[in-house]
Formats: structure tokens, C-alpha cells, sequence
């Protein structure tokens, strides 16, 4: 896997050092976060599923968070069958990774572009802000851009456990504004059926 994409964030930078000493005076976070990206439109003949994935940059300040963010393609300007991902520095957006192994996602389309754009910049900041009561069940979350409908999916770490779950997606539905019902997989059984269409919870 490539290493990470050069990203210069004089700003965040300057934070850390206008008042005095050293990164102290920068406004850091609970813990790291990385962003992913994975463009499958192209996808070598043979390649496994996740060979496109790269790590893009991993930040633990609100600095480094808001230099990146202003630098990188919103979901909405991102190519047919792209994903972006931000997840816990350490874990990989990937089911097999051990700490998403035994998860589940909860998943949200939208068919309109700003709208999207809007719940994955929210969904950030309750993340790094640690917004969620059981923030330590929460691996991440992906923006999925298709030609169909886009989606928004928050990955979790103990599917098993329905009252962290429904807490969670409560909470995500108030945090992204969102009437409609919202549904929770288990990575285990999209696995095994290969269809999305395979809910455990709802709110």
C-alpha cells in the first residue's frame, strides 16, 4: 500500500507556534484520524477488492483537520464509484481489519450532492469531536458517490450490541438532520449474502 499523500498545512502549523513554544498552543484531539481514498471506477483486471485504497493524511489537531478539509474534493467532486474515508488512525476501512471485523454500518442515501456534502462535513466534526456517547464503538465513516445514489455509511465496531448501535444511529440521524429511517447491517451477514439490502436495526 502507497504511503501518504504530501499535504502541507502551513496554517496548522502556525497555530502551533505563533504564541510561543511548540504544538501545545494547537487545539488537539481526543485521538488520530485518517482519511482513505478508493477509486474502484478503474479497477485493474484481477485486482483484489481494496488494492485501490490509499491512506491520505492523519491529523490528531482541529488545525491540521480544518487545512486538510479545505484542501481536499468534497464527496459531491469526486468520480462515479469513488469512496472517501475518515476512520481511528490504526484501523483500516476495510471489513477485515480487526477492530471492524465484528461491526456493521449504518447506512443514508442521498440523491442530491450539496445535501451529501453537508452530512459527510457534519458527521466529521461530531466524530473528531467526539459528539457520540459510545465514540470508542465508532470505527469511522465513508462517502460513497454512485452514479445511482450516493451514500453515507457510519462504521461500528460491536454489531452485536443493539443498545450501543440504536444510541449511535439515533444520535447520527439528529446530527445529520434526517427524518427518513435509517438502517443497520452487520458486516458479517453482507459478506455472506452479498446484498445490502440485509438490516439488523433501524431508527
Amino acid at each position: 500500500m502507497a504511503g501518504e499523500v504530501a499535504v502541507e498545512c502551513p496554517a496548522a502549523a502556525a497555530a502551533a507556534t505563533e504564541v510561543g513554544d511548540s504544538i501545545e498552543q494547537s487545539h488537539m484531539l481526543e485521538r488520530k484520524w485518517t482519511f482513505w481514498f478508493d477509486n474502484q471506477s478503474r479497477p485493474k483486471q484481477g485486482a483484489e477488492w481494496g488494492s485501490s485504497l490509499r491512506k491520505v493524511y492523519t491529523f490528531d489537531t482541529v488545525e491540521e483537520f480544518w487545512c486538510f478539509y479545505d484542501q481536499i474534493l468534497k464527496p459531491s467532486k469526486l468520480p462515479a464509484n469513488a469512496d472517501f474515508h475518515l476512520f481511528k488512525a490504526g484501523v483500516e476501512p476495510k471489513w477485515e481489519d480487526p477492530e471492524c471485523a465484528n461491526g456493521g454500518k449504518w447506512t443514508v442515501t442521498s440523491s442530491r450532492k450539496t445535501n451529501l456534502d453537508t452530512m459527510w462535513l457534519e458527521t466529521l466534526m461530531a466524530l473528531i469531536g467526539e459528539q457520540f456517547e459510545e465514540s470508542d464503538e465508532i470505527c469511522g465513516v465513508v462517502a460513497s458517490v454512485r452514479q445511482r445514489q450516493d451514500k453515507l455509511a457510519l462504521w461500528t465496531k460491536t454489531a452485536a450490541n443493539e443498545a450501543a448501535q440504536m444510541s449511535i444511529g439515533r444520535k447520527w440521524k439528529e446530527i445529520i438532520d434526517v427524518t427518513d429511517k435509517i438502517s443497520f447491517s452487520f458486516h458479517d451477514d453482507l459478506t455472506r449474502e452479498k446484498s445490502a439490502k440485509s438490516s439488523r436495526y433501524s431508527v
